[in-house]
């Protein structure tokens, strides 16, 4: 009889079923987002022939481009009921084109074509809003139970690695794909995957990777139930101003925004700058690249199950102090490491700094997201409406400015510092400048980051009492 009660207050148990199909569209977007946001810019300098100034400077017209669209996606979802669902409808909707454009995104067909570049990244960019947005707030319409929404984000977060990991493990995939050529050092035939002749090599990896996430997009959409959603009458007062005035209102959005900002660009420098640093700063195989990147994703198979013991333990703010901070030491001991020539060589000694670093960038950045639910069930306990669309396009669009940030500082660094990537060899000075797009940009990104969730004020204990006040509002009406 207690659940039953509970149930009907909103605040819903999931099923693991529901938990893991939930997840799966993370996994689904970071099969085909993440390769994205890693490896284009390796793929438009090295294989299909862009300079780093012209891709940084179009990274940032599609960023300003989402910023224009993301709201319209927000009030578009908003106040729309499709028939399969107000948000997992779009898993659907946007998913097929998505998945059409991220595969001729890797496409050299119109090698060096600019025009060709900001057709098929804008058109992908824009469909992926279309996915993210209403995946982002299906998330606060399953469950108003705080508990249930750490363990669903643990979930999340883990399946999400399982995609990220698959993309970490594309130079070892396009060799398999990619034309040989005999190594000099070696006496034996090694793949290339970092020239014009690997296109066909990336082109099929990207259509592996995308039919798989558009699978597990259609999961998703299986296994999820709205149960916490606006109805009809409240849809039909969305306006996209709402967004604006949500963000004037409600603070605890605004430190979640700069929060993401932050957290997202320091992500997407760091990610950007890997594969420049095992190809041209270590002089990795795509076997040891592969490696070293799955280093960045194989700790969050090991804590991010821990995240809801750690949080009870010491708080979610102690938990963001305690896991950015981690990863500021492993930014640290990865720049020490490679400064020592003697040092630089050691492999193993890089890979400790990694998994370091990785340790603590994954389980904070994994855990922020639990985060989204809360500031809308606190916009809907001090307004009145539960714009999960609105808010999503909020921190769409702040996650993307954070995106944008991470695409236009690796070009623009590796353009000042004289990049060539038609040498097989840099400059001491190219070096150093890929050196500090691993480790010094991403270490101020994240003392800075530290600073604003110490502003943060939403605790467990407050969240409940919102939710409890929430509910107890519409059984009375």
């Amino acid at each position: 009889m207690d659940a039953i009660k509970t149930e009907a207050k909103g605040f819903y148990k999931l099923s693991w079923a529901q938990r893991i199909g939930f997840g799966s569209g993370d996994m689904a977007q970071n099969l085909i987002y993440q390769t994205i946001s890693i490896w284009l810019l390796f793929f438009y300098t090295n294989v299909f022939g862009l300079k780093p100034s012209v891709a940084a400077v179009m990274f940032l017209i599609v960023r300003l481009v989402d910023v224009l669209w993301d709201p319209v996606v927000g009030t578009i979802v908003d106040k729309n009921n499709p028939k399969w669902g107000k948000y997992r409808s779009w898993l659907i909707l946007g998913g097929i084109p998505l998945v059409g454009l991220a595969i001729l995104c890797f496409w050299n067909g119109f090698s060096g074509s600019l025009l060709y570049a900001y057709i098929t990244y804008v058109g992908m960019s824009m469909c992926y809003t279309l996915v993210n947005v209403p995946y982002g707030a299906l998330n606060a319409s399953l469950t108003r139970d705080t508990n249930e929404i750490t363990i669903l984000t643990s979930t999340r977060m883990f399946m999400a690695n399982l995609g990220a990991l698959c993309v970490k493990s594309l130079p070892l995939i396009i060799a398999i794909f990619a034309p040989k050529v005999l190594n000099p050092e070696t006496g034996k035939m090694t793949a290339v995957y970092n020239t014009p002749e690997a296109a066909p090599a990336w082109f099929i990896t990207m259509t592996i990777f995308a039919l798989v996430g558009l699978a597990l997009l259609f999961f998703c959409f299986t296994q999820t139930k709205e149960k916490v959603v606006m109805d009809a009458k409240e849809s039909a007062n969305v306006k996209v101003s709402d967004l604006w005035m949500e963000f004037v209102r409600n603070k605890p959005l605004r430190i979640v925004a700069f929060f993401f900002i932050t957290a997202f660009a320091m992500m997407s420098v760091s990610n950007a700058a890997d594969a420049y640093f095992m190809t041209f700063n270590v002089g990795a195989t795509p076997l040891l690249t592969t490696l070293f990147m799955w280093l960045g994703t194989i700790p969050a198979f090991i804590f991010m199950p821990l995240v809801p013991a750690i949080k009870r333990k010491i708080g979610k703010k102690g938990m963001f102090y305690l896991f950015l901070g981690i990863a500021i030491v492993g930014m640290i001991l990865m720049y020490t490491f490679v400064s020592i020539p003697a040092l630089k060589s050691n492999f193993f000694l890089l890979c400790l700094a990694q998994f370091v670093k990785s340790t603590g960038i994954i389980t904070a950045t994994g855990y922020m997201w639990a985060l989204v639910p809360e500031v809308i069930s606190y916009g809907e306990y001090t307004t009145g409406k539960r714009i999960a669309g609105i808010v999503n396009a909020l921190t769409g669009i702040f996650f993307k400015a954070g995106m944008a940030l991470g695409g236009v500082v690796p070009g623009l660094v590796l353009a000042w510092v004289g990049f060539n990537a038609d040498a097989a060899k840099q400059t001491p000075l190219a070096e150093q400048g890929i050196l500090w797009l691993v480790c010094v940009i991403p270490a101020i990104l994240l003392l800075l980051a530290i600073w604003i969730i110490s502003k943060y004020e939403l605790s467990d204990e407050r969240m409940d009492e919102i939710n409890t006040a929430i509910e107890a509002k519409h059984l009375a009406e």
